[in-house]
């Protein structure tokens, strides 16, 4: 999961790398092979279709590495046969990244009350209600999603469903 937070051991960081790939069969294994295989890690790892007259699929991976480590991940990526384009959000200018959390609370009384507070707070819409439990779906920077599952943990947290970074690059360049 990514932490969008500094990393932990020093000279690693978090990139957040857009690949425009072929959409067919195995591209996406081949794309996690080339990161398992070298023992990088992914932390988010988002895939969806985004042009069905070209046939393209759009990958998000948000990855962890010393600076040269994201270099070998890049350069590798572009020598994969499906991939078309690679594209390293974090260094190449201003991008918007978001992702959605679905989180399930169970709890009652003054618990259930202050889950209700906080999903305010954090702007969160609540998608699911029963007697005993709310299901939440919020939308921001994955900070933001990490700060509300640590608030709902010792309120009765149960469950967490997450879809990974999206991200963009903003102003008019496309990928």
């Amino acid at each position: 999961m990514a932490n969008g937070n500094t990393a932990q051991e020093p000279g690693i960081e978090f990139h957040t790398i857009a690949v425009l790939v072929d959409n067919e069969s195995g591209v996406l294994a081949r794309v996690t092979g080339l990161f398992s295989g070298r023992g990088y890690n992914i932390e988010s790892l988002t895939v969806a279709e985004v042009d069905d007259q070209e046939h393209l699929s759009r990958i998000t991976v948000v990855t962890s590495g010393t600076p040269m480590v994201i270099e070998q991940i890049k350069a590798q990526l572009g020598r994969l046969v499906p991939v078309n384009k690679v594209s390293d959000l974090t260094v190449e200018g201003p991008h918007v990244s978001r992702e959605l959390a679905l989180v399930k609370v169970a709890g009652t009384g003054e618990k259930r009350v202050e889950s209700l507070r906080i999903a305010d707070i954090f702007r969160a819409n609540v998608v699911d209600s029963t007697n005993d439990s709310f299901i939440f779906e919020i939308v921001g920077k994955t900070d933001k999603l990490n700060a509300f599952i640590g608030l709902m943990e010792p309120l009765g947290l149960v469950d967490v469903a997450r879809t990974g970074v999206a991200a963009i690059a903003r102003g008019s360049n496309a990928l």
